[in-house]
């Protein structure tokens, strides 16, 4: 029998969150306080780039299980209430959590006495009983369930988990969020809610450290003439470590890493832990987009030290990853800002990234057609790893270039596609460069 579910937030998790428990047969109300975000939903636009989710809004609206509102006392008859608000990275790298704080005076007054109140959202070990204390509602407990989506695959990732992890103080209320996942074929972990909101930290943080370390070892592989792609796929095929995070790039971003890492810092920190592996992952992870510019300078000119300086260079991909519209936090615009503080002049594409984004971009010129990147280029580089690029007419490209270099910083590209185009061809953690 399906729950009558709230959730508040319509963003990325909420909208996503939302959509998949109306298609498991919830009756669902999403509060959102944007009316205009609202007025789009019930139209059926969705905005999030993300695959099946427009379709599940649709499907969810129009058997009347799904609706949008910006009215809060649509709660007052949940069973159950999932808060998926921002929680941004704040001063110092703790996680902002006034989203959250403003919201439950009017939670206090709404939800109905044995709602179950949970946390979606990322947020800092402690949050749950924090919010306990200031709902001042002993009548409406509060759980952690921590989402683990991945942007591209949320609605894969909600409807067919890896884990469903539940922390909560009291069994009644962890079975009842339980209940809205039953028939997942996926293991299901019972635990306090300081620990369900760690895991979601320990997750990420773990991501970044094995990102980091590639990077670095994908470095070391170029000075010793070995090649990551077979260092990653031996790797990989070792169990104990899997074969997933294992290709090297510009650098990780995105909207949970570099937020979820530094608020797990702030949290050592502030609990006296040494944590200095995840601080030098961090570190690692800003010396890498160095890296990444001065291959970009040196396979432009000839020499890491050439100046770049009034160079027509073009970008091929500017989202953090393939897969989605986001921008937050991308390893290619940090590249991109730093070749722009060295004098070049950019002309950048990207198949989720409008024209209309132009406002966000001051600094990119960007265009609507790939080929459009190379013209008058002295090098192109492919900053994300959008699988179309593969399929690009590289000869083409390289006959409207001035100079026929790529450099291709997710080893996305072919060689044997390249070869016979002209293009001089450089990768990561890969020895040397091939000219084609």
């Amino acid at each position: 029998m399906g729950r009558r579910v709230g959730v508040v937030g319509a963003g990325y998790v909420g909208l996503t969150s939302a959509a998949c428990l109306a298609h498991r047969g919830h009756n669902v109300v999403c509060v959102e306080k944007d009316k205009s975000k609202v007025d789009r939903l019930t139209e059926g636009t969705v905005s999030i780039a993300e695959p099946r989710l427009p379709e599940l809004v649709s499907e969810g609206m129009a058997n009347g299980r799904l609706t949008f509102t910006s009215d809060p006392n649509r709660l007052a008859v949940a069973d159950i209430v999932l808060l998926c608000l921002p929680t941004p990275m704040g001063p110092g790298g703790a996680a902002d959590l006034g989203a959250v704080d403003s919201i439950l005076p009017m939670l206090a007054e709404v939800l109905p006495v044995g709602c179950v109140l949970v946390t979606k959202s990322t947020v800092p070990v402690g949050t749950a009983r924090r919010i306990a204390e200031l709902l001042g509602r002993p009548d409406v407990p509060v759980v952690s369930n921590p989402e683990f989506l991945r942007e591209g695959f949320a609605v894969q990732d909600f409807l067919h988990p890896d884990r469903i992890v539940v922390g909560a103080a009291e069994p009644p209320a962890a079975t009842a969020v339980i209940g809205l996942y039953l028939g997942m074929d996926a293991p299901v972990l019972r635990t306090d809610t300081a620990s369900a909101e760690m895991a979601k930290y320990a997750s990420n943080a773990f991501l970044a450290l094995k990102l980091s370390y590639v990077n670095v070892l994908a470095e070391l592989c170029e000075q010793v003439g070995a090649d990551m792609s077979d260092v990653g796929r031996t790797m990989g095929l070792d169990a104990r470590i899997g074969p997933a995070f294992l290709m090297p790039g510009p650098g990780w971003g995105g909207s949970c890493l570099p937020k979820d890492t530094n608020a797990l810092l702030n949290a050592a920190d502030s609990a006296g832990v040494d944590f200095g592996l995840l601080r030098a992952a961090v570190l690692a992870n800003t010396r890498q987009r160095d890296t990444v510019v001065r291959k970009i300078r040196t396979a432009a000119t000839g020499s890491p030290a050439g100046s770049i300086r009034d160079m027509r260079i073009g970008l091929l991909g500017l989202t953090f990853k393939a897969g989605t519209d986001d921008l937050r936090d991308s390893p290619a615009l940090v590249v991109a800002a730093e070749l722009v503080a060295q004098g070049a002049i950019l002309t950048a594409y990207d198949p989720c990234v409008p024209l209309a984004g132009q406002e966000g971009l001051p600094s990119v010129h960007l265009v609507d057609d790939p080929y459009l990147v190379a013209k008058d280029a002295a090098a192109i580089v492919v900053l994300t790893e959008w699988p179309e690029f593969r399929a690009l007419d590289w000869a083409q490209l390289a006959a409207v270039s001035d100079r026929a270099v790529v450099i291709d910083t997710r080893n996305l590209l072919d060689g044997e596609v390249l070869a016979g185009t002209g293009f001089v061809h450089t990768g990561v953690g890969k020895p040397g460069v091939t000219r084609s």
